[in-house]
């Protein structure tokens, strides 16, 4: 196992994420203990000394599941992450009721690492707003030696992202993104990542392979990584792309011991991408984005001719992560943070903007698509 510095700390570069525990019958909300416990022995073995959990994952047993397998071992010997669930608007005003449920579900006295988990639009306003006092909770808990090390997670956007280090910068010390090749465009993780490292934080990565998307690609593209590293695996072009970007941790949702070992042996060293292959890996990601998503370069002409005066280009971006991904939570839970005449709905079709789009997008069009998927 690899190492990377974070103080006087040596964290290990694969981190398990346990957002997908192995399971007992396909039932999310049930982790398989057994299961979990062999993962967690040959991790430590093996030198994995990180684990990641959080309130609702596996309905709110994934903390259970990992407490019991991690309460084997000395408390020194790994380093524990959780979060506060702010992505649920309803916990809110519950800070200190959840962090002292974490606690006891995960069977310790402290959390190495504590996050505000996914700072986005939905909930930014909520998580600033200081009658929650969900920052001097925490910063509290930090001072009385209950969390170690305080930071944050994010799906939202870099207007988002700066919104709260500008205003709790000062005192966090990590930040958990999604980045891996095909987000480093599409979703704006490199310049996430900019933004992160300009306030002096390190980051930790979340989603190195998109849910598995890069687990596996279409045959041209693995033959065309192959000729460049004839026994590296696909999944390992993703990690190694991961290790050129100087992430302190990547978390892997790791389902059984098959994904533990090939990850693990993957991150037995360190071989980051050289310019060419960093390039052809770039380009494999435009490739796979590209023929599915809408041209939208931000303009803005459109906006200056909407008359319900839509914010299009960000809509059109939600479109694009919503249709790519086949679904998923990014694009409806940034949608929360609009008000109905905002929504794609809104769109009454009638065409000005797409009269001024230098890309000729049928937007009206988009929006209506958008609306039907988001209503499925």
């Amino acid at each position: 196992m690899t190492y990377n510095d974070f103080g006087e700390m040596k964290i290990s570069a694969l981190a398990l994420g346990c957002m997908r525990l192995p399971v007992i019958d396909g039932d999310d909300s049930k982790p398989d203990q057994n299961a979990v416990n062999e993962m967690v022995a040959y991790a430590m073995e093996n030198g994995v000394n990180y684990y990641d959990t959080a309130w609702g994952y596996h309905a709110g047993n994934s903390e259970i599941a990992i407490g019991n397998a991690l309460s084997e071992y000395p408390r020194n010997s790994f380093y524990l992450a959780s979060k506060f669930p702010g992505y649920d608007l309803s916990n809110m005003p519950k800070v200190k009721e959840i962090f002292e449920k974490q606690l006891e579900k995960c069977k310790v006295d402290y959390f190495d690492f504590y996050l505000f988990h996914n700072v986005c639009e939905m909930n930014i306003e909520q998580y600033l707003d200081e009658q929650y006092g969900i920052f001097d909770y925490l910063t509290e808990q930090k001072k009385n030696g209950r969390i170690k090390h305080l930071g944050f997670s994010s799906h939202g956007s870099c207007e988002v992202i700066k919104r709260f280090l500008d205003a709790y910068g000062s005192a966090m010390e990590f930040c958990q993104l999604q980045i891996n090749y095909l987000d480093w465009e599409f979703q704006d993780a490199r310049k996430k990542v900019e933004l992160v490292k300009s306030y002096g934080l390190p980051v930790w990565v979340m989603e190195p392979v998109r849910g598995g998307k890069l687990a596996s690609l279409e045959p041209k593209y693995e033959t065309a990584l192959r000729n460049l590293r004839p026994d590296e695996t696909t999944v390992g072009w993703a990690f190694r792309f991961l290790q050129s970007i100087g992430a302190t941790t990547v978390l892997s949702g790791m389902s059984n011991m098959e994904q533990l070992k090939q990850n693990i042996d993957i991150f037995s060293e360190n071989k980051p991408l050289s310019d060419e292959e960093m390039s052809v890996i770039l380009k494999i990601a435009d490739d796979m984005v590209n023929p599915k998503t809408l041209p939208c370069t931000a303009c803005r002409y459109c906006t200056t001719h909407c008359p319900m005066e839509l914010d299009i280009p960000f809509l059109i971006s939600l479109y694009n992560e919503h249709y790519f991904s086949d679904g998923g939570f990014i694009a409806p839970m940034a949608l929360m943070s609009l008000t109905d005449d905002k929504q794609p709905s809104a769109c009454i079709g009638c065409g000005s903007c797409e009269a001024v789009c230098p890309q000729q997008i049928k937007i009206p069009e988009a929006l209506a698509k958008f609306s039907e998927m988001l209503s499925q």
